[in-house]
């Protein structure tokens, strides 16, 4: 299985250094965040642009996801969510990159969250298959578990809506990962990972230090799935710094893989 990590664990990172760690490191991918202050974000010239897709080529390292921070379910009009998701669409397609991940943030009404998602994934959902990219709705706030996104999915029906899998926030919804797995596979854009004491203390442990069930939701996996650590630096200012870790991280999971 390919292994990526997230830049969320080296906010503000230059993107050489952090392609370099993922090279050296024998990493093969990355999740880009696109936030302010990282270096990948919707306001890179078509130039800028250019350049970054031609690091990922010199360093051999896909990008795997623009990380967006789009509230596809938030409460509101729809123009303003659906032009931020279309500017993150087209940073995607510029840069290479398979995936654009949006977060539900459906609020106090999932149900009405599920057909504003829904009504808005839809809206875009040819001109994501045009450009190449796949929209991925993270198990998330108001759509933490594996059924809630599977129902949002099922409302947006199109091969361009799929899943992304964040393991801690199933685990957090008390959702077995052999159900999480069921529920979402038919939609499953890939997997992201992390660590954590319990779920009193969600700061950022080595992988397989904590206790969240990460052999049983990889054992789950088909051969070619991604696997993406997301350590969540920004949040947790006493965490370790990642970029020690990610040699045994990589480690670890490799020893979780089939042979």
């Amino acid at each position: 299985m390919p292994l990526a990590f997230s830049t969320l664990g080296l906010p503000g990172h230059p993107l050489d250094a952090v392609l370099a760690l993922a090279a050296d490191h024998g990493w093969q991918g990355l999740e880009l965040r696109a936030a302010p202050g990282e270096p990948v974000h919707t306001g890179l010239t078509s130039a800028e642009r250019r350049a970054t897709a031609r690091q990922f080529t010199a360093a051999s390292v896909t990008p795997l996801t623009v990380a967006s921070y789009v509230g596809i379910a938030e409460p509101g009009p729809d123009a303003p969510v659906l032009a931020e998701l279309l500017a993150h669409l087209h940073l995607a397609a510029d840069l290479g990159a398979a995936y654009v991940r949006v977060f539900p943030r459906g609020g106090d009404n999932p149900a009405e969250g599920t057909r504003t998602a829904a009504r808005r994934l839809l809206r875009l959902a040819d001109t994501s298959a045009d450009l190449g990219v796949t929209m991925l709705v993270e198990t998330h706030d108001s759509h933490r578990s594996g059924a809630a996104l599977a129902e949002l999915l099922a409302a947006a029906p199109h091969p361009s809506v799929g899943a992304l899998w964040d393991v801690m926030h199933t685990w957090l919804a008390g959702e077995p990962p052999a159900d999480s797995y069921r529920l979402l596979a038919p939609r499953l854009g890939y997997v992201q990972v992390k660590d954590v004491a319990s779920p009193a203390d969600l700061t950022p442990l080595p992988l397989g230090a904590g206790v969240l069930p990460l052999p049983a939701c990889l054992a789950q996996l088909p051969a070619d799935s991604w696997i993406s650590w997301e350590y969540e630096a920004p949040w947790h200012p006493a965490a370790a710094p990642l970029a020690p870790r990610l040699a045994a991280g990589r480690a670890y999971l490799t020893s979780l893989l089939p042979a």
